[in-house]
């Protein structure tokens, strides 16, 4: 038995790590996206492709409807900042500044999620965990290296999009978990999309219009593809999974995984030169995220037997 307890306590850190694979998948294969559809178009395929998966998954599984009223309004609430804004802002920031300047304000997520988090009451702040996300925090500024950021009036709309896109997330993570715990990973992931494609589908679809999707060639939808199903359907559910079952200042410290990910799957798949940071970075992103994620076993297992 306390064996048992201990693997599904272990459980949500495997699932946020292969969380942050899939969601570092994204930069690569919106790299071959993007050369031939717009990035509100792909935001529109991924929320109406999640949302559609979502629904159809829950409705063979069960119930879809959520037990009060009120509950429906909260949930279009958590999609306004985790898929809407989230969503948006960060593709339109992308845009208009470097992808270095985005890297780097990813590490604001945590920070945000953590003092959102304590002041709702999700989250207990300990010296731990503030050391932690600082320790990690570092560890993705050293890898990205602030020298290589630019920030000139040229991409100043971009970083406060990007920052603004931040802010939304780590809204989302520190208010949505315990209606996330009540009603579990699939149907709480189903209403997010099903309220986030009402705005993003009709702005994906207008953006559309500028596409020949007849010439579109087969490795753009292959890649938009792919996008929907790993960044977006997988990606989404298991972060949601997790979500409900640890405190939201640990699946934030995650996020500091991504640009790890992201800087080895550019050197092995697009043969992008090498980072000799990346070795000092990763040990003080691991030992950014053991500081937050470690726990006495005790607390491990009250924290299970109340997201059960």
């Amino acid at each position: 038995m306390e064996n048992d307890s201990t693997k599904e306590s272990y459980a949500p850190h495997i699932a946020l790590i292969a969380v942050q694979l899939m969601f570092g998948s994204a930069p690569i294969l919106g790299k071959f996206a993007l050369l031939e559809f717009p990035s509100f178009a792909i935001v529109g395929f991924r929320v109406a492709g999640g949302a559609l998966a979502f629904y159809i998954l829950q409705r063979f599984r069960g119930k879809l409807a959520l037990d009060e009223r009120k509950h429906y309004l909260y949930f279009a609430l958590f999609a306004l900042f985790g898929i809407v804004l989230n969503q948006l802002l960060f593709f339109h920031g992308l845009s208009l500044t470097t992808a270095t300047n985005t890297s780097l304000f990813a590490v604001l997520i945590p920070v945000f999620a953590i003092i959102v988090s304590a002041m709702v009451g999700n989250d207990t702040l300990g010296w731990k965990k503030i050391t932690g996300i600082i320790i990690a925090g570092l560890g993705v500024v050293y890898l990205i290296d602030p020298r290589n950021a630019s920030f000139s009036s040229a991409t100043t709309i971009g970083d406060i999009l990007v920052i603004l896109n931040s802010l939304s997330y780590g809204i989302y993570v520190a208010i949505s978990k315990k209606l996330i715990s009540r009603y579990g990973a699939l149907r709480s992931i189903a209403w997010l999309f099903i309220f986030g494609s009402i705005v993003n589908v009709p702005i994906g679809f207008i953006s559309l219009q500028s596409v020949d999707l007849i010439n579109v060639s087969l490795k753009a939808w292959i890649a938009l593809a792919a996008i929907v199903l790993i960044p977006t359907i997988l990606a989404y559910y298991w972060n949601t999974w997790a979500l409900a079952r640890v405190e939201p200042s640990i699946v934030a410290v995650y996020v500091y995984l991504q640009p790890v990910i992201g800087t080895v799957l550019a050197i092995t798949i697009l043969g992008e030169p090498r980072n000799p940071r990346i070795f000092v970075a990763m040990a003080l992103i691991f030992a950014g995220v053991y500081l937050v994620t470690r726990k006495r076993k005790i607390f491990v297992t009250e924290t299970h037997l109340t997201a059960s």
